[in-house]
């Protein structure tokens, strides 16, 4: 931290003629000195949290070797043994990731679908945590996690009926232990937390993964969350894709400190990773994981990545944000760093990077043709789960609603 100007200099009467000012404009000097001192230390910490960052491979694609002595030499562990096979099944993952994600958009954008939320640009970040939980760990998402949906053996096109309006989410949470998409901001961090309360109390070794984004962190929801999961030594690893925008908001507007040291205050650990670092974000999130399994409590994931696209189709990032910022952000895409690592180390060839083409265009298409065949939903089944036993006023409500249904087709025969 940067120390105040105050702190240095003895201060002046206010009344002194070698001050050579008045009450109010010392007032007022004291104030920019003030803005002056606040933007230093943003921009001390902001260059200090670029240090802090956990990264496994460069922007160029070169591996990155922590010294020994290093405190991150704990974390590049955990990949230590990692195969070419399973570094290319990561580049795999986040390269049909982004391809049934470009689908959504366009099926969006034609009229299929309601909503959509991508997730260009944070493959790394859901691939590496995705990849690194266990079958018998349980997931909470938001409503973007559709990568580590894809890791958890979820359909992609299954994800599609609730943004199609069909249905409210279209598989089984307990099928993948994968909840469902939670809409509402911060709360699957409550639900996380509870359920990994639940399972200790079971005496289940696995663990529990909340997911949330930096907007997500503001609520009041998470905060409660890591207040339960610290007290009560919960297995459960907070994992926050800050994506730098909670939809019109920059970080700047949100946090004065990098979002992971809030653990701190918790009394659990944080860490920052490399979101567009896949080896980094799995190395990472086995550590967390395997700390929980062993009944070490809570950890806090910030994955350091980028918002891409918009926050939804319904967003204009034009608005908030400029192409510059994009631009500095495309240079560290995730898909291109891996790639660049598995050519440099000899990993792969043009025969696996062709297939791979050729699979990720047989996705679109089958995402394209099943998204458009989905049967409409039964029009009366809202009705039908209100009240166990049902209710005078949902009868009634279902008979004004048969009686407008019905209008319309009274229309169509005149």
């Amino acid at each position: 931290m940067t120390e105040s100007t105050a702190a240095r200099k003895p201060r002046r009467s206010a009344g002194s003629k070698a001050a050579g000012t008045t009450g109010a404009q010392a007032d007022m000097t004291g104030v920019k000195r003030t803005a002056r001192n606040t933007r230093t230390t943003r921009t001390a910490a902001k260059k200090g949290s670029e240090t802090e960052l956990v990264q496994l491979l460069t922007p160029e694609g070169e591996r990155v070797e922590p010294a020994k002595n290093s405190p991150y030499a704990e974390y590049a562990s955990f990949v230590d043994g990692i195969t070419p096979d399973e570094l290319r099944g990561l580049y795999r993952d986040m390269v049909l990731t982004r391809r049934f994600d470009a689908e959504a958009t366009s099926l969006q954008r034609q009229g299929e679908l309601g909503l959509w939320a991508s997730l260009l640009g944070q493959e790394a970040a859901q691939i590496g945590s995705g990849r690194a939980t266990r079958e018998d760990d349980y997931v909470f998402p938001t409503y973007r996690e559709h990568g580590v949906a894809w890791c958890r053996g979820v359909d992609p096109t299954n994800l599609l009926g609730m943004f199609r309006g069909v249905n409210n989410g279209g598989w089984d949470p307990n099928g993948n232990n994968f909840h469902l998409y939670t809409i509402v901001i911060g709360s699957q961090a409550l639900h996380a937390t509870g359920y990994a309360m639940g399972i200790t109390k079971d005496g289940a070794d696995s663990a529990v993964i909340a997911y949330f984004g930096d907007g997500a962190s503001s609520q009041g929801d998470v905060s409660e969350a890591f207040n339960f999961a610290a007290v009560y030594n919960a297995p459960v690893v907070f994992f926050c894709q800050n994506n730098q925008w909670a939809i019109s908001e920059s970080n700047e507007k949100q946090t004065r400190v990098p979002l992971y040291q809030r653990a701190q205050g918790f009394g659990f650990p944080g860490v920052r990773v490399d979101g567009n670092d896949a080896l980094a974000c799995l190395a990472v999130t086995r550590w967390a994981l395997e700390r929980a399994r062993r009944g070490e409590g809570p950890a806090l994931i910030e994955a350091y990545t980028y918002r891409m696209g918009a926050h939804t189709t319904s967003d204009d990032p034009s608005r908030y944000r400029h192409d510059d910022e994009r631009a500095a952000w495309e240079a560290k895409d995730p898909i291109l760093r891996l790639r660049r690592f598995l050519e440099a180390a000899n990993h792969t060839d043009e025969g696996f990077f062709a297939e791979l083409e050729a699979e990720s265009e047989a996705l679109g298409k089958r995402v394209r043709e099943v998204v458009r065949a989905m049967p409409d939903p039964d029009r009366f089944a809202i009705f039908e789960n209100v009240y166990a036993d049902g209710h005078a006023l949902v009868d009634e409500e279902r008979a004004q609603f048969a009686a407008y249904q019905a209008s319309f087709a009274e229309a169509e025969g005149v």
